[in-house]
């Protein structure tokens, strides 16, 4: 090679060498994941999630950076840890829950928010419709609806006929309470079911209301969704089984957990679709031409184990009915 055409193609490499290191070297995208309850209790939704993000082509760790925060069934501390995110500069948001979202969405108009809620996102506030979400915010909504709470009251009732009274247990303080009783009770009213409401806003209401529902006679128990619930199940259906109260909760994790039976949306699904949403997001995809997706596959689980400590017989038909049965 000639002298002068060596310095020519050294001279070149040096110009592009500078480039290609600070191609490296480019930190790689920031999803921020925040959720009302601690790590443990959400251990199965970070899976899920990051399931989600994998098949949208993002790996943690490789090309993707998740920045945890939990505010351990704390309600006050969401608006802190939702402006920390904030400040973290991340590329998008994943916002666990309706009151998590909303915490979030109140900290930015800008940052790209992601939520996976079992509530409905338009009458909370989150969105302006579902097909045009608008703004910063889409998501994944599992809703109960009145046709679902209908579902499992008669499932409930399926294996309790002679109950007189049915709890219920609802978080007063979540944007769904109102509707969970006003609905419940019409179900019940169709069904000639007496309904009793217990409340719980935290950890700590927990007991009482149990209390409560045994010094009433509850026969059994439905368990309104909820987050604060969801990251309490193992205490709720330590609880259930204390007071020997069969409950129908709205999600097949409270099941596995050891609860008797659950009719609902799947939970880990809507946060595997958030993780999908989140990563369309890194891409280039912008919140408001998203539309908010809505579960539509419900699963019926029952736990025979659970059945049997409570010396329950549990029909055929609605054994046949079932998507699982635990053994």
């Amino acid at each position: 090679m000639k002298r002068r055409g060596f310095i020519t193609l050294l001279g070149g490499a040096a110009a592009v060498w500078p480039f290609a290191v600070g191609a490296q070297q480019q930190p790689m995208p920031v999803v921020g994941f925040l959720r009302i309850t601690s790590a443990k209790a959400s251990a199965d939704l970070v899976a899920a999630l990051r399931r989600g993000l994998a098949e949208a082509g993002y790996t943690e760790g490789q090309n993707v950076t998740i920045e945890y925060r939990w505010a351990e069934d704390r309600d006050e501390r969401l608006p802190s840890l939702a402006a920390d995110l904030v400040r973290r500069q991340c590329a998008v948001i994943i916002a666990g829950g309706d009151a998590v979202a909303r915490a979030v969405k109140t900290a930015t108009e800008t940052t790209p928010i992601v939520f996976a809620t079992g509530a409905d996102p338009v009458n909370v506030g989150l969105v302006a419709t579902l097909n045009r979400p608008g703004g910063n915010v889409t998501g994944i909504s599992f809703f109960n609806t009145a046709a679902l709470e209908s579902k499992q009251l008669e499932f409930l009732r399926e294996v309790v006929p002679k109950a007189a009274v049915i709890g219920l247990l609802v978080n007063p303080t979540a944007p769904p309470a109102e509707a969970q009783q006003r609905e419940a009770q019409v179900a019940a009213r169709a069904l000639g079911q007496q309904i009793l409401i217990a409340n719980a806003s935290s950890e700590r209401d927990l007991d009482m209301a149990f209390a409560t529902l045994a010094q009433q006679r509850a026969g059994a128990l439905l368990i309104a969704g909820d987050a604060l619930f969801t990251g309490q199940r193992d205490r709720l259906v330590a609880l259930s089984a204390r007071y020997a109260l069969p409950a129908m909760y709205g999600l097949r994790e409270f099941v596995s957990a050891g609860g008797l039976m659950s009719y609902g949306t799947s939970i880990a699904d809507a946060y595997r679709q958030a993780g999908i949403y989140a990563g369309r997001v890194l891409r280039g995809e912008k919140p408001a031409d998203l539309p908010v997706m809505l579960s539509t596959k419900f699963e019926l689980v029952i736990n025979l184990k659970t059945a049997k400590a409570l010396s329950l017989e549990i029909p055929a038909k609605l054994l046949a009915l079932a998507d699982e049965v635990i053994e």
